[in-house]
């Protein structure tokens, strides 16, 4: 086939049979596009370390290659044994809500939700620390004396300095990379296939995440980078030749083909949005009818029927598409009726009109810092509550842009002050979608001479979880003060308080005790066993009395992939244990903690196969342990 015909067609490939090497590399990659460089080739090092880190020798320096990322990389992917437990005492409306609120270290917690939430999180928004010493970073690994970084980076040898690398640039950044990189890796498997994740940056370190990112999620997966201007005002700091008003966000796709695919989200109308003809569908703005002059359009006469002014021109639709507007309330001629037609356009039709966002957020459209304070301090009656807390119209912007709908489930593991969340609840409110979140916070100690400290909060989660509580204090008062008549009447109904309200869990060590147990050399074979029996069922024992069975279910179903919106059903049925039905709405299982599983329940398991069981190891002896497996296969599993 020639050039001329435009068939760029290999045509050796056309013949030959299916290329699985090819397709097996691409689907690795895009399993693990972190093991690929930049131009798409495997990096066979990288995928060494996968199967074993020891296979691999070699000394790392600051540059793109930084001290501590292979450690980073083997943390991400290190499981851990803590679990998360329900706080109900800080939860609102937990049962009308699956949004939830995690106060602990947010890499465990990923780890935690990585197998439950794998693959369905809409959007990520973190607003992480900026690396500036003021800011709070793991204090307890993120500062290093000089001494200490040279010897950890192997730039020291018999007491020389062997590289030129700065050694405050090297310390200073390495420490906030490994920080960033662990979750990130993580992050991205929680993503679904038409997610997005968006992180606010400074200036100090956007072209380090900007790498990070490009081989974390792929090059190719780069969305865009936003310049949001977060002050309101002009600065005057003279000790600067260029002066600080905006800061960035970078955003990433999990697949930029399957993102467009599911419909790439539109940011707010603008325009002066009013209501003066009392139209029922709520406030709308205007549009010319009337095409620009480098435009073309449909010609035909319009009559205004109000004073039968006649209008000539070329049109934006139609002369049939202008009658079922006008027939629709949709056209409206300004300046007391002579002036051009011009096409309504409503706040809610955000979907159908709205606009695509671009890189450059205007702090009037997207908010600032001093209107972030002012919503802080209208919520909680006092100022500076909280330092530099994120506005919600910025959020609530980035979650458009997401197209996150329905069902959808936003992310913020760096949840600071909750702004995520308010985002989430009023942004559901405005549109009746049912949006979801999940915020994670770490429960970091506030000085005790800061406005919080006084005002009563110890920690930062105790911030994230109090604005969310006053957010949603505030959307239902608001909803009693729109219908005071009936309202009182429905509000205990479900549809009033759906979506309003969030779950709290804590994180914390897991309700398995650790075995810590080591045979005494002193002590013969069979002593040391008859020691380790002993330690056993002192264990065991210490597992069913130390532990409430509410925080041992939810460790149990989270290890085994369940969401935390996880209901339970007793089953009236047995008559010697106590059998739960736990569902999420995707998985399902039963589950008896009971410490001794009767004969006449596992006849009916193993009759009953196809169900799944879990139970506690202490509660079989070795024969119904065999014929619960035997008979259930991996529909069985004991914990």
């Amino acid at each position: 086939m020639s050039k001329e015909s435009g068939n760029t067609e290999n045509p050796i490939e056309n013949v030959q049979s299916h290329d699985w090497n090819k397709e097996r590399l691409e689907q690795l990659k895009n399993l693990m596009p972190d093991l690929f460089t930049n131009d798409g080739q495997l990096n066979i090092n990288e995928l060494k370390k996968v199967v074993d880190p020891n296979l691999v020798s070699e000394t790392e320096r600051y540059e793109f290659r930084w001290f501590g990322k292979s450690n980073a990389k083997r943390e991400a992917f290190t499981p851990t044994d803590a679990t998360l437990v329900f706080d109900e005492h800080r939860s609102v409306n937990p049962t009308e809500s699956d949004n939830l609120i995690i106060e602990g270290e947010n890499l465990v917690v990923l780890k935690l939700l990585s197998n439950s939430y794998r693959g369905k999180i809409k959007c990520i928004y973190i607003d992480p620390p900026y690396n500036k010493d003021k800011d709070f970073i793991y204090r307890d690994t993120w500062k290093q004396n000089k001494k200490a970084y040279w010897e950890d980076s192997e730039m020291i040898e018999n007491g020389l300095k062997i590289d030129t690398n700065s050694e405050s640039s090297g310390r200073y950044h390495s420490n906030w990379l490994n920080m960033m990189f662990s979750r990130l890796l993580i992050a991205r498997q929680l993503l679904s296939e038409n997610g997005v994740i968006f992180i606010s940056i400074s200036d100090e370190e956007v072209h380090h995440l900007r790498k990070i990112c490009d081989e974390i999620f792929g090059e190719e997966n780069f969305e865009g980078h936003i310049h949001w201007r977060r002050r309101h005002n002009q600065p005057n700091d003279k000790t600067k030749m260029i002066g600080l008003v905006a800061e960035h966000i970078l955003s990433y796709s999990k697949n930029k083909e399957e993102y467009k695919k599911a419909g790439v989200g539109k940011v707010d109308l603008t325009g002066d949005f009013s209501n003066p003809d009392n139209d029922s569908r709520g406030d709308w703005a205007s549009k010319p009818w009337k095409v620009g002059s480098d435009q073309s359009g449909s010609k035909y006469t319009i009559t205004n029927p109000y004073n039968n002014k006649e209008f000539e021109g070329e049109w934006m639709g139609e002369e049939s598409t202008y009658k079922k507007l006008l027939k629709d309330n949709r056209i409206v001629f300004p300046k007391n009726g002579d002036g051009f037609p011009r096409k309504k356009y409503f706040r809610f039709e955000r979907e159908e009109e709205g606009q695509c966002a671009t890189n450059w957020w205007s702090h009037k459209q997207f908010g600032h810092n001093q209107g972030a304070n002012d919503e802080m301090t209208s919520l909680f009656g006092v100022k500076n509550i909280f330092s530099n807390p994120k506005p919600k119209e910025l959020i609530r912007g980035l979650i458009q842009i997401s197209n996150a709908k329905t069902d959808d489930i936003v992310l913020d593991f760096f949840g600071g002050s909750g702004v995520t969340g308010q985002s989430v609840f009023e942004l559901n409110e405005e549109d009746k979608l049912n949006r979801k979140f999940i915020v994670v916070q770490i429960p970091e100690i506030i000085n005790q001479v800061e406005v919080a400290f006084i005002a009563g909060y110890k920690k930062i989660s105790d911030i994230t979880i109090e604005r969310n509580k006053r957010v949603v204090k505030k959307i239902i008062s608001e909803k009693k003060a729109a219908q005071p008549v009936s309202f009182n009447a429905e509000f205990n109904e479900q549809e009033q308080l759906k979506g309003l309200g969030f779950k709290v869990f804590k994180l914390q060590k897991s309700n398995f005790p650790r075995v810590e147990y080591a045979p005494d050399p002193n002590k013969t074979n069979e002593e040391n066993i008859e020691v380790l029996k002993k330690y056993i069922r002192d264990k065991e024992a210490q597992l069913i009395s130390a532990f409430n069975k509410e925080e041992l279910i939810t460790e149990i179903l989270l290890k085994n992939g369940f969401k935390l919106n996880y209901t339970l059903t007793k089953q009236e049925q047995f008559t010697k244990n106590e059998i739960l039905f736990a569902t999420d709405g995707d998985k399902e299982t039963l589950v008896c903690l009971d410490g001794d599983l009767a004969e006449e329940t596992v006849e009916h398991f193993k009759k009953h196969n196809e169900q799944k069981l879990i139970v506690l190891e202490r509660a079989l002896d070795t024969t119904k342990k065999w014929n619960l497996k035997h008979y259930m296969k991996d529909n069985f599993k004991a914990f």
